[in-house]
């Protein structure tokens, strides 16, 4: 049997979506919501998967020293790596894609996740990206452990 368990991290951050061609191209910032889900075949000695405690100091830990307060940036999008650039201090944190919410629960899953739990600590199976109150982006891995990307946006349906 599979046991899983879920960490709500919170954390600030500013990014834009290069070429977007909307609102969304200029720089703006979220409140975002990070949770992690981890699961595990086995329990330790008091009955957990791992200790919430742990999860929250390793997922925060890597959010506070990467993504909190800092400015997410494809990398390929040179013109605000450079506008960036021009304002000291400045935390930018470059992706190898566009910082889309999607994107960003699949870098913190395939990326991040992996270095920050040992053999039998848990496994992160699931990252979900709280971007606004009403809307998410998930990543999970699929039985074969590749990455299934979903979102899904509960504002459109206030108009019902």
């Amino acid at each position: 049997m599979s046991l899983t368990i879920m960490r709500r991290i919170k954390f600030c951050a500013g990014h834009r979506l290069y070429k977007h061609g909307g609102k969304c191209e200029n720089f703006h910032g979220h409140n975002y919501v990070a949770d992690f889900f981890l699961s595990g075949e086995s329990q330790d000695s008091v009955g957990r998967v791992v200790d919430f405690a742990t999860v929250k100091a390793k997922c925060k830990g890597w959010l506070d020293q990467h993504w909190d307060h800092s400015f997410l940036v494809f990398e390929d999008d040179k013109n605000a790596i450079a506008a960036l650039s021009q304002v000291q201090p400045c935390r930018m944190f470059l992706l190898p894609y566009n910082p889309t919410a999607e994107n960003m629960a699949k870098y913190l899953l395939e990326v991040a996740s992996p270095s920050l739990f040992a053999e039998g600590e848990g496994k992160v199976v699931r990252v979900r990206i709280w971007e606004t109150d009403e809307s998410y982006a998930e990543a999970a891995l699929s039985q074969d452990c590749e990455t299934v990307l979903s979102s899904v946006s509960t504002s459109s349906f206030d108009d019902i």
